[in-house]
């Protein structure tokens, strides 16, 4: 029976994607991630010392984080229990915790408990794992796409340590893809392939970092390529491009990649870039952003960054906001990347909104000021009964159309000028109105 159980398991193993086949087995097998696990760094040598707590994994798909748990089951010597949240309960999490602890008593054998998509658990299926996993039986290995300081909860997050794994660079990709070449067990160096550079270069870039992408890609290519008379699969550029269709641009609409990419998109705008702005915008729209949102944003950048320096980035950022309303994408496309373009290389002044923060800060902190008698408003009837308006100089009836007189109590200097593109017409204007005044 075991003898079968053996050949059933493996019969399964070949029919698996040859993403799960390459899984590598050990640290040597692991490509990327460096920072956390080149030498010296925290989580190698917490392995090696086989001194793991319990951890979260956190970065983009395809990356290696059930791969690393695996690899941190193998080199531990540690039972590994996975569970996925997506499908899961309480009354799982409480069998798989009873079966550690029985393991550990039984056995003296120590269990990885290893959850996918952790951030799926709700806040009373969170609470369940504090007790036994600060208790280090099970440790715990979490895995997630998410940021785990927004989707889990403190005390799990106290209790674990964070490790954010990166997208894997082309070098790496490269690096997985040969090795899957060549292995004749597990991966295709039982098939007769001639693949070019420009095809692996080709799935290199067009993963964006995602393993499984890129031997996903690898694999149907070779698989439904037929071979030459000589029976070499040629691999070329063309079979690359027609196995990974489309890439999946990692962009999550409520979370890191949404926050992150319009943060590095507005910055690039107020940074003068407008060719990492206009990335950042082709970015969000291949990934299927809402061209309303990024026209807000481009509203808010004109008037936030540019502001008076160039009065015609706002009207120009409204107009294109307008626009992407009611033509849609693609054509929406071209009047956002014109006003992103023309904010970017815009002369740049935060004086209007700084001047509006002192302003507020003013109003909710300092004591309220009344409007002056003669501001106040003086159409209705029994206004002049009030004394309301008696005195107030109309502006146009004067010289240069000015008149000095009190707009305020008490004097405060909000709006400060720059000398920023036409901002210094108006800095100087009110230069000229102040000298004006103290003749």
């Amino acid at each position: 029976m075991p003898d079968l159980f053996e050949a059933n398991k493996k019969n399964i193993e070949k029919r698996s994607p040859l993403a799960v086949r390459m899984r590598p087995r050990s640290l040597k097998e692991f490509a990327g991630q460096e920072h956390i696990l080149g030498d010296g760094k925290l989580l190698k040598r917490a392995i090696d010392a086989d001194r793991i707590t319990s951890l979260i994994l956190y970065g983009p798909p395809g990356v290696g984080k059930t791969t690393l748990a695996h690899v941190i089951a193998n080199v531990t010597k540690a039972y590994f229990h996975e569970i996925n949240a997506v499908v899961s309960n309480v009354q799982e999490l409480k069998d798989a915790i009873r079966q550690a602890k029985e393991r550990e008593s039984s056995s003296a054998k120590k269990t990885i408990l290893f959850i996918d998509e952790i951030h799926r658990f709700n806040k009373s299926q969170q609470d369940v794992l504090m007790p036994d996993i600060e208790a280090g039986n099970p440790v715990l290995i979490g895995a997630t796409t998410h940021n785990p300081f927004f989707s889990l909860v403190s005390p799990l997050i106290s209790r674990s340590i964070v490790f954010e794994l990166k997208k894997l660079s082309k070098d790496n990709i490269k690096q997985i893809l040969k090795a899957s070449l060549k292995d004749k067990d597990r991966g295709l160096g039982g098939f007769n392939i001639k693949i070019g550079q420009d095809a692996l270069d080709f799935l290199a870039d067009s993963c964006d970092g995602d393993a499984r992408i890129s031997l996903n890609a690898l694999e149907i290519g070779v698989v439904t390529t037929k071979p030459g008379e000589d029976g070499v699969i040629d691999f070329n550029l063309k079979v690359a491009e027609e196995s990974i269709q489309k890439k999946a641009v990692m962009y999550d609409k409520d979370e890191d990649a949404h926050y992150d990419t319009i943060s590095a998109f507005i910055k690039s705008m107020r940074g003068s870039d407008p060719d990492a702005a206009l990335y950042w915008l082709a970015k969000m729209l291949y990934a299927g952003e809402d061209p309303r949102f990024i026209g807000r944003r481009i509203v808010i950048c004109a008037a936030e960054d540019v502001g008076n320096a160039d009065p015609q980035a706002l009207i120009l950022a409204n107009a294109a906001f307008q626009i992407s309303e009611f033509v849609g994408m693609p054509e929406a496309r071209i009047p956002l990347a014109q006003a992103v373009c023309y904010i970017a290389c815009a002369p740049k002044s935060n004086a209007a909104y700084l001047g509006i923060d002192k302003a507020m800060k003013d109003v909710e902190e300092s004591r309220t000021m009344e409007v002056p008698k003669h501001l106040k408003d003086a159409s209705y009837r029994g206004a002049k009964k009030l004394d309301h308006g008696a005195g107030y100089k109309y502006s146009h009836n004067y010289e240069g159309h000015y008149v000095d007189q009190e707009y305020i109590p008490e004097k405060r200097i909000y709006y400060e000028p720059t000398d920023s593109g036409y901002e210094k017409k108006i800095k100087e204007y009110l230069k000229q109105l102040k000298n004006k005044s103290l003749v």
